[in-house]
């Protein structure tokens, strides 16, 4: 099978008033919003900590690392509300996200290299883009989400 046939499945959510996903593979779960523990002198896009059964997470608020406003969301909507669990480089950290959509399946094929000036985040941190039934979908690199001193940062969060 070629490259441009391979079948990939996105994560779907909502962040701010765009519509974002992520390849399933780098998601560990999907959590409910809970009780976050700020950490004293961490950057300002890491939102604290949560204990997810014995796992101490880092949260990290897309918003503020991206500059977005908040989705005006439903009372129901916002029962949507929560973190994508993500693995990156064996690290696990949680990502708010405004409302959870849906999982879809869409060939490599289908996905566009990201246009030069994105609306609100930069282009480094896009895979691509592709058509979606709500306009499109911006799919995030999350390998691109972070340098590595970022991360190391993050480990020393966790710890």
């Amino acid at each position: 099978m070629a490259e441009t046939d391979k079948q990939i499945q996105i994560v779907t959510f909502q962040l701010g008033g765009e519509h974002y996903g992520i390849d399933i593979m780098d998601v560990r779960e999907i959590v409910r919003i809970q009780e976050v523990r700020q950490i004293p002198n961490a950057p300002a896009y890491v939102e604290g900590i949560f204990n997810l059964r014995g796992d101490i997470i880092p949260i990290i608020n897309l918003h503020k690392r991206f500059n977005l406003g908040r989705a005006e969301l439903s009372e129901d909507d916002r029962l949507l509300s929560g973190f994508i669990i993500i693995e990156l480089n064996g690290r696990q950290l949680g990502v708010v996200i405004d409302k959870v959509s849906r999982v879809v399946t869409i060939s490599a094929g289908q996905i566009q290299p990201p246009p030069q000036m994105m609306t609100g985040i930069g282009s480094e941190y896009i895979q691509g883009v592709t058509n979606d039934k709500a306009g499109y979908l911006i799919i995030l690199n999350i390998q691109r989400l972070f340098n590595p001193k970022e991360l190391q940062q993050l480990g020393r969060i966790a710890s």
